[in-house]
């Protein structure tokens, strides 16, 4: 049966979606901006902070399925510029450093909110 994840922890949905999704053991994730979650406003700062950023939203929602980062098996990562993949990567290796997730990255045209990065991501138990 489909449940709806909903965290505090990570900003609410800025259009007609869910955070998380889980069925049958799978947690979907939606794609995660840089939004601090207790000023509604992305984060200051570039690539690097905007990623932890993300991650942390992530990580929130990922607890509050009862997930956690080890349990994430893929990930696609969207950037404003294709030039912030090596940053992007340095911050992304803090958080999955053994048994990294498959991932995907793209860059994108434009990002909501004017962001540099947005994450979307599957975790499977």
């Amino acid at each position: 049966m489909k449940k709806i994840i909903t965290s505090a922890d990570a900003p609410s949905a800025i259009g007609p979606y869910s955070q998380a999704v889980e069925i049958n053991g799978t947690l979907y994730i939606s794609g995660q901006i840089p939004i601090d979650p207790a000023t509604g406003k992305l984060v200051d700062g570039g690539i690097s902070e905007q990623v932890h950023r993300v991650l942390k939203n992530i990580g929130a929602i990922l607890a509050e399925a009862g997930y956690s980062y080890s349990d994430v098996v893929k990930s696609t990562c969207l950037l404003a510029d294709i030039s912030d993949f090596k940053k992007m990567n340095e911050v992304y290796s803090e958080y999955y450093k053994t048994g990294c997730p498959v991932r995907a990255a793209f860059a994108v045209k434009a990002l909501p909110m004017g962001a540099l990065i947005e994450i979307e991501t599957i975790a499977a138990k």
